[in-house]
């Protein structure tokens, strides 16, 4: 059995390599071929945009993909998903498809657009989001470089952004937010019927989900007085509760537990302080509840 495996091509492209890498699966990517390398004999991967992925899941020419939620919607398929994956080409957040204007247009609301002309690549989604709001505005598809086209080429533009940053070097502001996405794991339905692949495929998923739980977290060990313990425990922020060992002192635990990495620089001078000697901190891989 192989599984076919589409990852998206372009911008999403290193940040799912280095999920998949956190998750197992070591992925080699030449520059001559969209069919990478992976250790992992039961799985074919290939490298496609990640626009297409959803249409050829759909179609079983892949049998499971990772792409955006907002592709699956835009070209309206009909897979099964498995997992939502919370995580973008700059960081673990969603991405937003946002409608903006330059910074002197007279359009400051969704009603402002009726009879405007609107760029963007998601033309399914705009139409239907207009449509909702019943506002008729001419909605054309855009090849790339939205973000140049008003005032001259487009009124308006509905495009992706993580942080806003390019909107703001065209001098354009946002307006409404049409829709957040996030990168989702999907699969073709008939794949999901196949006993073998379902399997795989929930295997993965699980490893994938693990990896991300695991990217903002961190794991810490820790030696503590007895007679400190339960006010440690007390201040200590953890998943679960703490895992306690004895030593060869009895008067000491060994104490590990895993916590938010943002926190660590708080509470390490607060163990420190409150009589923990010996602290370490290690990254993870994965967290699977």
């Amino acid at each position: 059995m192989k599984l076919k495996l589409g990852l998206p091509a372009g911008s999403l492209q290193n940040a799912t390599l280095n999920i998949l890498k956190k998750a197992g699966f070591n992925i080699a990517v030449s520059t001559r071929s969209y069919i990478p390398y992976i250790d992992d004999s039961e799985i074919l991967v290939r490298l496609i945009r990640a626009q297409e992925i959803p249409r050829y899941v759909e179609e079983g020419v892949l049998d499971v993909g990772l792409t955006g939620k907002d592709w699956v919607l835009e070209n309206k398929v009909k897979v099964h998903e498995v997992a939502q994956l919370v995580y973008a080409k700059q960081g673990l957040r969603p991405v937003r498809w946002v409608c903006a204007v330059p910074v002197d247009s007279g359009i400051y609301k969704i009603k402002d657009l009726q009879g405007k002309r609107i760029a963007t690549e998601i033309v399914n989604i705009t139409k239907e989001f207009l449509r909702k709001n019943k506002v008729k505005a001419l909605v054309e598809f855009s090849w790339g470089a939205t973000e140049s086209k008003p005032p001259e080429l487009a009124d308006a533009i509905i495009e992706l952004t993580e942080t806003g940053s390019s909107l703001r070097a065209n001098n354009l502001r946002e307006i409404a937010t049409i829709l957040e996405s996030v990168t989702v794991l999907i699969v073709n339905k008939n794949s999901w019927k196949n006993s073998e692949k379902k399997r795989k495929i929930e295997n993965l998923s699980m490893l994938l989900v693990g990896a991300l739980q695991a990217e903002e977290k961190v794991g810490l060990k820790m030696n503590v007085p007895k007679k400190q313990l339960e006010k440690i425990i007390s201040e200590l922020p953890s998943l679960k509760k703490p895992t306690i060992s004895s030593l060869y002192d009895s008067d000491w635990v060994a104490l590990e537990i895993i916590v938010d990495e943002k926190i660590v620089r708080e509470i390490i001078p607060e163990l420190k302080r409150a009589g923990a000697q010996g602290i370490i901190e290690y990254p993870l891989n994965k967290v699977i509840y």
